[in-house]
């Protein structure tokens, strides 16, 4: 078997976080229609839209390898989003849900960051600018949202989790 480099593990993890991405765009959707709260689900609505720029930052990143964009089964992401989905199945119609939807839609941003940031600094050393640029940006959207995530928990949809429905 032929030794495997670095060049190999990116392209690797790449075609990982593309397949990730793709499923994140189907998931979105139906957190959006889930959330109770406006501003969670207006929080989905806009994070779908950026993942749609992700996706297209990575196909150029591709293009800088010189490969095609395709993806890798993910079986991380495929978890995360298996378990968001049974956060809405068996919170649906509490006061919990959307404490619920902001816990698993963090468990995926968390999961990109760690992709994003290992993948920007192998393009670095692999003397790839402009896809650590790309890999870059698409890092801080994801702190970005992690972030407003955590301020919309804080400040409203915690506190709202712990009243019962009437």
């Amino acid at each position: 078997m032929a030794e495997k480099t670095l060049d190999d593990l990116f392209h690797d993890t790449l075609k990982d976080i593309y397949y990730a991405e793709r499923q994140i765009l189907k998931a979105l959707p139906k957190m959006a229609r889930a959330a109770k709260a406006p501003e969670l689900r207006a929080a989905f609505e806009k994070h779908r839209e950026q993942t749609e720029g992700h996706v297209d930052r990575l196909q150029e990143v591709f293009e800088i390898i010189g490969k095609r964009a395709q993806g890798k089964t993910c079986e991380a992401i495929q978890g995360i989003i298996a378990e968001g989905e049974e956060i809405i199945e068996e919170f649906k119609g509490t006061a919990a849900l959307d404490a619920g939807l902001i816990s698993s839609a963090q468990a995926v941003e968390h999961y990109e960051i760690t992709r994003y940031g290992t993948l920007k600094a192998w393009a670095e050393k692999l003397g790839m600018k402009n896809a650590a640029k790309l890999l870059d940006a698409t890092l801080q959207e994801e702190s970005e949202t992690d972030m407003a995530l955590t301020s919309l928990a804080k400040s409203a949809v915690n506190s709202a989790a712990q009243k019962k429905v009437a």
